[in-house]
């Protein structure tokens, strides 16, 4: 009913002509400054002569301004945009006309292929039915690589030739950040928040969420700060960020928790990535940063959501379902071939990323 009637209150702002310089980046997927939207739309800036307007669907602390400028404000500024960039299936987008001039465009909030997402997941029809609909109304489907058009084009219901790989916004950026040596300053930054962690090599645990929730409550009782301190000693700090729909897991004492941190800032600065089925491995092993997998419930997570690859053969490091023999791993040279393939398979490009993509979906149709 909700999704109904927002794109009732969308179409009824139709009657309202479409504004060729206005863009809006819709953020069903509220993933920070540092996203997909926020790295394009900053680079749109910087070439100017657009209307610029962001949309955030996460009904978290709703407050009634919110509700109201979500409910007239958002749907106004969609009927009206020439383009729309969304990082996430927005459901409402199954009942909403857009206009033959709108060019709306997937960027995902993804990189890569790893686990399956969208229509290739196991989904209720209803919902299933919405993906459907949602994915009819698309322009483009933006991926990192040729080798994952087709796994894109299956997750979002679209014909392979609507899958552009013209690269990712995050990696370009990550990579650019890197590169420049913002790493030191996003360091400092972070020891003066955190001013016990300063001169320790930092290690961070970053695992994905689980669909019972009785699982994610119970993530942290599957690491040791006792055995931490044993197997690395005082050379090294264990960070924790929990995925954003983990909302309540335990974090031993001792352990840092940088879960409010940018994942970003901490890939910039940490030492390795110890995860499980997260995608954030994508962003360590562009920067030919060390991943190791501790999968300690690889059998059941498996049978709710599979991959699209073997697993063990596929992710770009040693992966085991042993918490000390994932700490002992952090100081053993990891196979960097692996990480090599890794990479090479996922991403074609990643500089110049930004605009490729605007001149493909806003400048190329102007």
């Amino acid at each position: 009913m909700f999704y109904r009637i927002y794109a009732l209150i969308f179409n009824l702002f139709r009657i309202f002509p479409v504004k060729r310089n206005r863009v809006t980046f819709l953020s069903p997927h509220n993933g920070g400054e540092n996203d997909n939207l926020h790295i394009l739309a900053e680079r749109l800036r910087e070439k100017g002569g657009f209307d610029i307007r962001f949309v955030f669907s996460s009904r978290e602390k709703m407050t009634l301004i919110k509700l109201f400028k979500f409910l007239f404000a958002s749907p106004f500024f969609l009927a009206t945009s020439g383009y729309v960039f969304l990082n996430d299936n927005f459901m409402p987008m199954a009942y909403m006309r857009f206009s033959q001039k709108a060019v709306i465009t997937q960027l995902w909030h993804g990189q890569g292929a790893f686990k399956k997402f969208g229509l290739d997941t196991e989904l209720e029809d209803s919902v299933k039915n919405l993906a459907e609909k949602g994915g009819a109304k698309l322009s483009f489907v933006i991926c990192t690589s040729e080798n994952v058009k087709k796994i894109y084009a299956g997750a979002f219901g679209v014909e392979e030739s609507k899958v552009l790989p013209l690269g990712s916004p995050t990696a370009e950026y990550l990579l650019n950040s890197y590169e420049s040596q913002n790493v030191s300053s996003v360091r400092e930054r972070f020891d003066r928040m955190y001013p016990h962690l300063k001169n320790k090599k930092l290690v961070l645990y970053a695992p994905t969420f689980r669909d019972n929730s009785a699982d994610d409550i119970s993530l942290c009782s599957n690491i040791d700060k006792k055995m931490f301190s044993e197997v690395l000693g005082d050379e090294y700090a264990f960070l924790v960020k929990l995925h954003p729909q983990v909302h309540s897991s335990d974090i031993p004492s001792g352990m840092t928790d940088v879960t409010g941190e940018s994942i970003f800032d901490l890939s910039l600065i940490c030492e390795c990535l110890i995860t499980d089925y997260s995608s954030v491995c994508m962003d360590f092993a562009m920067l030919n940063k060390k991943c190791i997998f501790f999968a300690f419930d690889k059998e059941k997570y498996t049978a709710e959501r599979s991959f699209y690859f073997d697993y063990d053969t596929y992710v770009p490091g040693e992966v085991t379902s042993d918490f000390e023999t994932a700490l002992k791993a952090v100081k053993v040279p990891f196979d960097i071939e692996k990480n090599r393939r890794f990479v090479e398979f996922n991403f074609d490009c990643i500089n110049g990323s930004c605009d490729r993509i605007l001149e493909k979906t806003i400048f190329g149709k102007s």
